[in-house]
């Protein structure tokens, strides 16, 4: 049974999804610079040696050039694959090749670490399709980053990354909802 939180949600998703499809190329690339520089401060700013992100999609805030730093800086990076049964495990991609995962999403090809891999690192950086001024972390649905979020014993500094306009005051929360430490938009870095 739907609760009017998965109402909002949805609805929400539905707007960000189709505002995110009509950025032009020269917004995305303006925002992929800022994403990429205020990640590495971020990363460089915490010292962080080894963390967790994301291979984005086409419609997210690209990753891929802040990635390519992280790795030729000897940041270990830890991608996350999906799992049929809801969870997630983890990579650190050596083969440099992608393929489509469960959902449609990019994901590396390497050796699978397991689900607790993730508990090694220093930071966690996870794709989100808003966060809240509070620190709510609106994701796409799947519950994925909530659960993995959830079940840690001893969790890193969790960082959301979304587009500027995508930071809002109020986004519907839910008791599974994980929050998130802070933000990072192509603009700046909000710590909660």
């Amino acid at each position: 049974m739907l609760t009017p939180a998965d109402h909002q949600k949805r609805a929400l998703r539905a707007e960000l999804r189709e505002r995110r499809q009509n950025l032009t190329a020269s917004e995305r690339e303006k925002a992929t610079i800022g994403v990429t520089n205020n990640l590495v401060a971020l990363v460089t700013g915490l010292d962080a040696r080894s963390i967790a992100c994301y291979l984005s999609a086409p419609n997210e805030p690209n990753t891929r050039p802040f990635l390519n730093w992280a790795l030729a800086n000897d940041v270990r990076v830890l991608f996350p694959v999906s799992r049929e049964d809801g969870l997630l495990d983890w990579t650190t991609g050596d083969e440099g090749t992608e393929t489509e995962g469960l959902y449609g999403m990019p994901e590396p090809v390497g050796e699978l670490l397991g689900p607790i891999a993730i508990n090694e690192v220093d930071l966690i950086v996870v794709p989100a399709a808003a966060i809240g001024t509070d620190g709510t972390r609106l994701g796409w649905g799947r519950g994925y980053f909530d659960k993995t979020l959830g079940s840690m014993e001893k969790c890193p500094p969790v960082y959301g990354v979304v587009y500027d306009y995508e930071v809002q005051p109020d986004i519907p929360r839910e008791r599974h909802d994980q929050p998130v430490n802070g933000v990072v938009t192509p603009s700046r870095i909000l710590e909660f």
